[in-house]
């Protein structure tokens, strides 16, 4: 039986999404909707204008960005995602990845990857995601893995609250109202966009789910409101399809705290280049004048002029207006290199490039009809998901589909990846995303040099920008199942910018098993 308080909440969260499923386009964007560690996920296609542009989108309970899901330290996530997709013009199919969660302890079935954990969900069917977050702690978030989706708005955040948080001292406010999300918005969809090979450019930048564009009108943007002399803690959340940002606030220094879900000596920082997928705990102090200040996030090449990719930074009984702050100043410039992590902070294996137990070079490349390319060769989406090929039996890469981008890897072993030349692929800086696992960066890019000793630790890294990179990660294969290694810059990611990571091939039968949902999807 359900206690009172549990009763409460459910009532609750169902209020509210009834309350959500009646706003105006304008009013489902920006509210900040959370939900808990047990909760329903609607997929919808509804209309929300964001930037002031209506279009047809696809949302997670009608809200965008999605909900905000807050769970605590070792919490178990009970996540009923129903499938309520109707727009033919964009996909009606889905599937959730959880970005960042391990999925350890025989969960690799819940990763949420379309054709390499899973079938997709079809329209009108559900499927329960049910994993444990176990140890780990941090900012992550969530969106939709199936082809572009996420593109077309099902992308959220999720924290994972530590109550003996070793960084708690350094702040005094950590809540709802200081995720921050950061989000490229088209007003074409997704579909029509996957069909160019080359760049794509959004039409605007959503901070918390608002923005303004070129030509636009002048829309709403979000609102951090801060109280002078208090300290937050900012998490910000690069929900991008596409181009990196440069976070700032204006007249305001920013003091790392944590990583891509881990915890780093504190540095502080004028501003942080964030790629897609990556996040950032900051810590703000509200030390200057009370008045309004711009928070930045500018894509490469992007302006501010009238509010574009902006948002409001708040001090209490500031007036309700657009900030006249300048940017800067830019003193303490970021350096990847410089982040270390607080706990355990040595990488794993021998201290030299190539001593690992397995050494593996993915050279990123194009070919002739313009498909990215990983040693030569373009991912393609499986006819069958890979999970569902090793439990049927099939366990060598050789035999593995899709041929040539899956990658059998040894349980319990030093695994270096290193990844060379990097403008071989067009459209970079490239950041890689590596599922199941966090990898100590042991050569950044920008340098040869080397560091094992304390490395930065992290799920996503940009591979860099230059033919002299050879960006180099390792980890140890403690995380039975097979794990996504790609771009996650989604259109790369669509055109074949992608390996599989089978780790412990001949383990997977006996520690992965998947409910009979999970083989219904594939009916």
């Amino acid at each position: 039986m359900l206690s009172t308080s549990l009763l409460f909440l459910s009532l609750f969260y169902f209020t509210n999404a009834l309350s959500l499923s009646n706003l105006s386009p304008r009013s489902k964007v920006g509210a900040r909707a959370t939900l808990g560690p047990t909760s329903t996920l609607n997929i919808v296609n509804q209309n929300i204008a964001p930037d002031g542009f209506n279009r047809s989108s696809v949302l997670v309970n009608g809200v965008f960005p999605a909900p905000l899901i807050q769970v605590q330290k070792g919490n178990q996530l009970s996540l009923q995602v129903n499938n309520q997709l109707t727009d033919t013009t964009m996909d009606i199919e889905t599937s959730i990845h959880w970005h960042g969660i391990f999925q350890q302890g025989g969960t690799n079935y819940a990763d949420g990857v379309a054709w390499v954990t899973q079938c997709p969900i079809k329209q009108q069917k559900s499927f329960q995601y049910q994993f444990n977050v176990g140890s780990q702690t941090g900012t992550y978030w969530y969106h939709s893995h199936y082809s572009t989706q996420y593109c077309d708005g099902l992308r959220g955040p999720l924290v994972v609250y530590d109550p003996q948080d070793p960084m708690a001292n350094l702040y005094d406010i950590d809540n709802n109202n200081t995720v921050i999300t950061l989000a490229d918005w088209y007003h074409t969809s997704a579909v029509q966009l996957g069909n160019i090979f080359g760049p794509v450019t959004a039409n605007s930048t959503l901070i918390n789910g608002l923005g303004r564009y070129s030509g636009g009108p002048v829309s709403p943007l979000a609102v951090i409101n801060v109280q002078q002399g208090l300290r937050y803690r900012l998490r910000v959340v690069s929900m991008s399809c596409d181009p990196q940002f440069n976070f700032t606030i204006d007249g305001h220094r920013m003091t790392i705290i944590e990583v891509d879900g881990n915890e780093v000596t504190p540095v502080q920082v004028d501003s942080i280049p964030i790629f897609a997928g990556q996040r950032y705990s900051v810590v703000v102090t509200a030390n200057q004048t009370a008045g309004n200040y711009w928070i930045r996030a500018g894509p490469p090449g992007g302006t501010f002029d009238g509010g574009i990719n902006s948002a409001i930074l708040r001090y209490n009984g500031a007036p309700v207006q657009d900030p006249t702050s300048a940017p800067g100043p830019y003193q303490l410039s970021f350096d990847e290199g410089a982040l270390h992590p607080l706990i355990n902070p040595a990488a794993p294996g021998i201290p030299q490039i190539g001593q690992a137990d397995v050494n593996i070079q993915l050279a990123p490349g194009i070919n002739a009809s313009r498909y990215f390319t990983i040693n030569g060769v373009a991912y393609e989406d499986p006819p069958v998901p890979v999970l569902l090929q090793i439990l049927s039996g099939t366990l060598q890469a050789s035999q593995l589909l899709p041929n040539g981008s899956v990658y059998s890897l040894p349980a319990n072993k030093v695994i270096e990846i290193s990844f060379p030349n990097p403008t071989a692929a067009p459209g970079g800086p490239h950041p890689i995303h590596l599922h199941g696992h966090a990898f100590s960066v042991v050569r950044v890019s920008g340098t040869n040099a080397t560091n094992f000793v304390n490395p930065v630790r992290r799920d996503v890294v940009a591979i860099g920008s230059s033919s002299t990179d050879n960006v180099t990660i390792r980890f140890v294969t403690d995380n039975v199942g097979p794990w996504f290694l790609h771009c996650h810059i989604d259109w790369h990611l669509h055109h074949g910018f992608a390996v599989v990571m089978a780790e412990a091939t001949n383990e997977v039968s006996a520690q992965v098993v998947p409910p009979s949902s999970w083989n219904q999807l594939c009916n």
